[in-house]
């Protein structure tokens, strides 16, 4: 297994893992990936199998803002290289490679490199099931998010280095 940053021609692999993660009221389209991708490839990050198989990534874009808000789901533009705050729109695994730690090596990934970057952190939105596993990687939860996404209640959680 290895991970990288994709491409364009990652855009129906992403899609794909995206739609057997999430439900379809959750889930980005393939326009919202591909517009993700035209603007910050680097800032999705694909782990794949020896073969090429893609079986989990993390993407989301970098901004200023402090709060992940609803729009930056659907708008690109939202990106600035230079921001402050890595967000992350989704930890993906498809659910054959579940429980075998991919999703925390993605993440650990992302982490170092917002890190690197000079970032003031990452930031996400979870689920309350989710929470204890996000506080693993020192993720702080903030409390019910303003997010009204897929129509769930979602929690505000931060990392802040």
């Amino acid at each position: 297994m290895h991970i990288r940053t994709a491409t364009m021609a990652d855009l129906a692999a992403v899609t794909a893992v995206e739609a057997a993660c999430f439900p379809a009221a959750e889930a980005a389209t393939e326009k919202d990936f591909a517009a993700r991708l035209a603007v910050y490839p680097n800032h999705f990050w694909l782990l794949e199998t020896d073969d090429g198989t893609l079986v989990s990534f993390v993407n989301g874009l970098v901004t200023d803002d402090p709060i992940l808000r609803d729009e930056m789901y659907a708008d690109a533009s939202f990106h600035n290289e230079q921001g402050a705050w890595q967000m992350i729109f989704g930890v993906n695994t498809l659910p054959a490679y579940r429980r075998r730690g991919l999703a925390a090596q993605v993440l650990e990934r992302v982490i170092a490199d917002a890190r690197a970057q000079g970032r003031k952190g990452c930031v996400l939105t979870c689920k309350d099931q989710l929470i204890h596993y996000y506080a693993k990687f020192g993720f702080q939860n903030e409390g019910v998010s303003q997010s009204v996404h897929g129509g769930v209640v979602w929690y505000d959680m931060r990392l802040t280095f």
